[in-house]
């Protein structure tokens, strides 16, 4: 599925969409360039899913935890600043992976071999004031 992005109002479908089309798959991979609107686009799905924190890029961190409307954990990762899948392995996060909670990767290319069979993948594209999403 491909969905074209003009403006910023426009990722509240968007949000809608991958959260109705995810079934039952708990990790969400986010790929596409520095600056392409992965954090953004997190941000609007986890307000959907009644997160009341600060939802930010935990780049330096690696990762964020936040929690729904629900109570359940949502994990929140960026793996753009690991050096080899060893860091990420040392850290736990297949752990997480496991857990059945929602987690959103940023930068999974990665730490490819560590990714579950079931994801879904949503790709971003940069084409100048508007993004090309696709959702496989």
């Amino acid at each position: 599925m491909k969905i074209v992005v003009n403006c910023i109002s426009d990722l509240n479908e968007l949000s809608k969409i991958i959260l109705n089309i995810r079934k039952d798959r708990n990790i969400i991979c986010f790929y596409g360039e520095m600056g392409a609107g992965k954090t953004t686009l997190i941000k609007v799905i986890c307000k959907d899913l009644g997160v009341e924190d600060n939802v930010s890029s935990p780049t330096f961190s690696i990762i964020n935890e936040y929690v729904s409307s629900e109570g359940e954990s949502i994990y929140h990762f960026d793996f753009y600043r690991l050096k080899d899948e060893e860091e990420a392995l040392d850290m736990g996060c297949e752990e997480f992976f496991y857990k059945n909670s929602l987690c959103f990767i940023e930068w999974p290319e990665k730490i490819p071999s560590l990714i579950p069979e079931e994801v879904l993948k949503v790709k971003i594209t940069k084409e100048k004031e508007t993004r090309i999403i696709e959702i496989l």
